[in-house]
């Protein structure tokens, strides 16, 4: 098996993956999965897909681990899922694809964001599928504040698309506006594109911090330092996790915002190792 490149072009990595598919509904759920080794399952963000963990690919696989990564229902690649267009309708479809993938043996997740929520609600409902989780980012705690993001669905030409696409990064993703690279736009663009799960209610409530209270494996969180979700309200936020009888660890990217598995991955997969053990970089 050939080594993971590490490369920001989707196409070069997927050319190193296999593709597979779990049921969603009378659609399909779209896995990609590299290298070889202890499994773990990189769940991404809302208005996402597997391309928000495109940094963590080789450093990952190159240390031995097989990674699972897909497009959760509603986005990108995958069909939208039967029941609603909410975390909550996602996380019975991510159970399936992880009983039919995995079947009875439990395993280790590192969920971004969006993803996070549908980890713990996945969890908290069937438990017994996630060995350990890492939240990364994780935003539905009833803590975020409101952003002002920029509406781009109504621009005509790609060029005034693309500046608001690089505004809303600056604003949510990436805490240093100077990381934010033409590659980097082009992700985001593509991911945007995809979105069709447009009811995203649940991020604004305490229902992940309800799955949390509920969940009986290990729980890791780690965040960006400067994640704009969290600017001044930090004490409440370790306060709320601290309180999570699962939680082993919480620890901080100093130099990242919200997208911190992409802005300083080094610094993240150092931390990422600590949560799992030791099973990666």
């Amino acid at each position: 098996m050939s080594a993971v490149p590490a490369t920001d072009d989707p196409a070069v990595l997927l050319a190193h993956a296999t593709t597979l598919t779990t049921p969603c509904g009378t659609g399909h759920m779209v896995w990609r999965r590299w290298g070889a080794g202890r499994p773990l399952v990189l769940l991404h963000g809302g208005s996402g897909s597997w391309t928000h963990w495109i940094r963590s690919i080789a450093p990952l696989t190159a240390a031995g681990r097989e990674l699972w990564v897909p497009d959760l229902p509603g986005f990108g690649d995958s069909d939208v899922p039967p029941g609603g267009g909410d975390a909550d309708a996602v996380a019975p479809v991510l159970l399936q694809g992880l009983a039919t993938l995995f079947g009875a043996q439990p395993v280790e997740v590192a969920a971004f964001s969006f993803g996070s929520l549908v980890a713990s609600l996945a969890e908290a409902q069937a438990p017994g599928h996630i060995a350990r989780l890492v939240i990364v980012g994780a935003p539905a705690l009833a803590l975020a504040q409101p952003l002002r993001l920029r509406l781009w669905q109504h621009l005509e030409g790609e060029a005034a698309r693309r500046e608001v696409h690089r505004h809303n990064l600056g604003v949510l993703m990436l805490a240093d506006a100077a990381r934010i690279t033409e590659a980097t736009v082009d992700l985001h663009a593509a991911n945007m594109a995809r979105d069709r799960l447009r009811e995203r209610r649940l991020v604004r409530t305490d229902a992940m911090a309800r799955a949390l209270r509920a969940l009986r494996c290990p729980l890791h969180a780690i965040y960006g330092r400067h994640d704009a979700l969290y600017a001044d309200r930090w004490p409440q936020l370790q306060a709320l996790l601290e309180g999570m009888p699962a939680l082993r660890s919480l620890r901080f990217v100093e130099d990242a915002g919200h997208w911190v598995q992409y802005e300083a991955p080094e610094g993240f997969h150092a931390l990422l190792a600590q949560a799992l053990g030791g099973g990666c970089p």
